[in-house]
C-alpha cells in the first residue's frame, strides 16, 4: 500500500525559527537528543520523494561533502538558473501539479524538507498531510520562522509526542473535516 503523503519533518527553535538570518543551521549540532540519531533513519526509511526550496538545498550543500539523499529522487523548487548537478532536479512547476504528479508516482512518503516559505505554500495549497516537529531547546531570538506571517490557518491533530534527551518530537496530521 502506498505511503504517498506529503509530511514536514523539521527541527524548530523554542522560539519557532528553523535557521539564523542568513539560513544557517549549525545551531542544531550540540543538542543533547537520545545518543542515536533522534529517529532520522526510521524516518527516512520511510521516504521515497524529497522537496525542498533552493535556499533550503543550498544549505543542504553546506553541511556535507557528499550529497546526503542520494539515491533518492530531490526536487528543489526555484525561480532561478542553477547549475546542474545529477542529484537534484531543479523547477519552477506549480507546486500543487508537482506534489500531485508526486503522489502518484511516489511509493512512499514525499518529504517537505523546507523552508519556511516553502512550508507556508503548502499550506496554503492544502498540499501538507503531516508535520513532524522537533523541538529544539534553544531561543535564537531571531531567524527564519518555520511558519512565516501571513501562514494560512490550518488544524491539525497530534499523533505523538516523544521526548529524545532534551529534544520533544511532536507528530501532527492534517485534521479532516
Amino acid at each position: 500500500m502506498k505511503n504517498n503523503k506529503v509530511i514536514l519533518y523539521i527541527a524548530m527553535s523554542l522560539d519557532g525559527y528553523i535557521a539564523k538570518p542568513d539560513g544557517s543551521v549549525e545551531w542544531l549540532f550540540d543538542v543533547e537528543g537520545d545518543g542515536g540519531d533522534n529517529g532520522y533513519e526510521a524516518f527516512y526509511s520511510t521516504i521515497d520523494t524529497l522537496v525542498m526550496g533552493r535556499s533550503t538545498y543550498e544549505e543542504v550543500l553546506k553541511l556535507s561533502d557528499e550529497f546526503p539523499y542520494k539515491g533518492k529522487p530531490v526536487y528543489v523548487l526555484t525561480r532561478s538558473e542553477m547549475p546542474a548537478d545529477p542529484n537534484a532536479v531543479f523547477t519552477d512547476e506549480a507546486i500543487d501539479t508537482l506534489v500531485h504528479r508526486l503522489k502518484e508516482s511516489s511509493e512512499g512518503a514525499i518529504w517537505l524538507v523546507g523552508g519556511g516559505q516553502l512550508v507556508k505554500a503548502f499550506l496554503e495549497k492544502e498540499l501538507m498531510d503531516e508535520m513532524q516537529i522537533a523541538i529544539i531547546p534553544k531561543l535564537l531570538g531571531e531567524g527564519i520562522p518555520l511558519f512565516p506571517q501571513g501562514v494560512t490557518p490550518a488544524t491539525f491533530t497530534m499523533k505523538k509526542v516523544a521526548q529524545l534527551g532534551h529534544i520533544v518530537m511532536i507528530d501532527y496530521e492534517k485534521k479532516s473535516l
